[in-house]
């Protein structure tokens, strides 16, 4: 079959609970977790470094390599809160917690799949920051946050 385009709502994010190490919590999207989705955007990116090679014999023309590749993802959308309990949605709740960690502790682990992905790809050691929050007078409150990538990646069967 010939590669096609899929629909990003159908992706799926999980965080790794700190706490309890292998154990997978799924940000809600439109095909995961359960109940009303909260994540409508994602943004995956790529971020390099390079050196410069540039010696005499370039002739006036820059060249260069890249010595360091990086990956973070933004997951963007609508804070979900139990309004009987005041809990948080488990996924965003287990995130806000990761982002306030520190040190080694602000290492856990995350995973994303496409549609039809028959493997996760993994980030075992990645690091929380959170996104603003809020809305206006006739919005519903967004909620976002970044995971960067610390280490490589790694891939395990779904």
């Amino acid at each position: 079959m010939a590669a096609q385009k899929y629909n990003a709502r159908d992706c799926k994010f999980q965080i790794e609970d700190f706490l309890n190490p292998g154990t997978w919590t799924s940000f809600r999207t439109a095909q995961a977790g359960s109940g009303e989705g909260g994540i409508n955007t994602f943004t995956l990116s790529h971020e390099y470094e390079t050196t410069d090679t540039t010696t005499f014999g370039s002739a006036g023309r820059a060249e260069s390599q890249n010595m360091q590749e990086g990956k973070s993802i933004t997951l963007e959308g609508f804070r979900l809160k139990d309004p009987a309990t005041g809990a948080l949605d488990p996924a965003m709740a287990l995130a806000e917690l990761q982002a306030a960690r520190l040190g080694d502790d602000s290492l856990c682990g995350f995973r994303f799949a496409a549609p039809g992905d028959t493997t996760w790809e993994v980030w075992a050691d990645a690091h929380f920051q959170l996104g603003d929050s809020g809305g206006g007078n006739n919005d519903k409150a967004g909620w976002s946050v970044t995971v960067t990538r610390s280490g490589p990646s790694t891939t395990v069967a779904i």
